[in-house]
């Protein structure tokens, strides 16, 4: 009875050692889950804009884009012979807002409206308001974004008392570098060709036909959606 009873308490022994050591390794994989980064954590990611992106434009990618800077009038023909401007300073003003739709990485079509203004010897301010369509090609390098494009539609006119509903067309380049996916910023230059046909009693007077080439510089700031 006696051997009985010692084997029964060495049992129990060991059964109490057994579970104090299975919950020892419990407690100590715990304590190694807590000091270790679950995935639950706020672990630092890396954004591929820090990166070169080769492709930044697909189809039905947009812009909004607003422009403002200095114009330079460059060369005016009367009846076909070249004549001098009068514009005092001969530097004016202009802005512009537009807006491109890409049909993939490079092509684009869109729509842009302007304002320019210089002021001539006498004092007073001749305004043009150019409202057109404008398409184009752009070149992405990076970060970098180099759009050309051509332009075409009207530009109603005014000086004092005198106004004309004409045309015009406009070709230039831009460089963009883009800040971030939403912001681009650059600089663009133009040429722009604006002819005037006048007319008396609906007839045309050749004499008094007029053509101006007129040189654009301006900032500018693309949001992109």
């Amino acid at each position: 009875m006696q051997k009985a009873r010692i084997l029964m308490l060495l049992l129990g022994l060991c059964w109490f050692s057994g579970q104090s050591a299975q919950l020892l390794a419990q407690d100590q994989e715990q304590e190694q889950e807590e000091e270790e980064p679950g995935y639950d954590e706020d672990i630092p990611i890396e954004s591929d804009w820090d990166g070169y992106m080769p492709e930044l434009y697909s189809r039905g990618d947009q812009t909004f884009t607003i422009s403002l800077g200095l114009i330079f009038p460059s060369v005016f023909y009367n009846n076909g012979k070249r004549i001098p401007h009068h514009f005092d300073p001969p530097v004016g003003g202009m802005g512009t807002l537009g807006y491109t739709y890409f049909f993939g990485a490079h092509y684009f079509l869109g729509a842009e409206v302007g304002i320019k203004f210089n002021y001539t010897l006498g004092q007073n301010t001749v305004f043009l308001i150019p409202i057109g369509l404008r398409t184009g090609y752009q070149f992405v390098i990076g970060r970098f974004e180099i759009p050309l494009s051509v332009s075409a539609g009207i530009a109603p006119q005014r000086y004092l008392n005198y106004g004309y509903f004409g045309f015009f067309m406009k070709g230039g380049g831009s460089i963009f570098y883009r800040f971030s996916p939403e912001w681009s910023f650059g600089l663009n230059t133009d040429w722009s060709w604006y002819p005037q046909r006048p007319k008396e009693n609906g007839n045309r007077v050749p004499g008094k036909d007029m053509s101006a080439n007129i040189i654009g510089l301006t900032v500018s700031a693309r949001y992109h959606f």
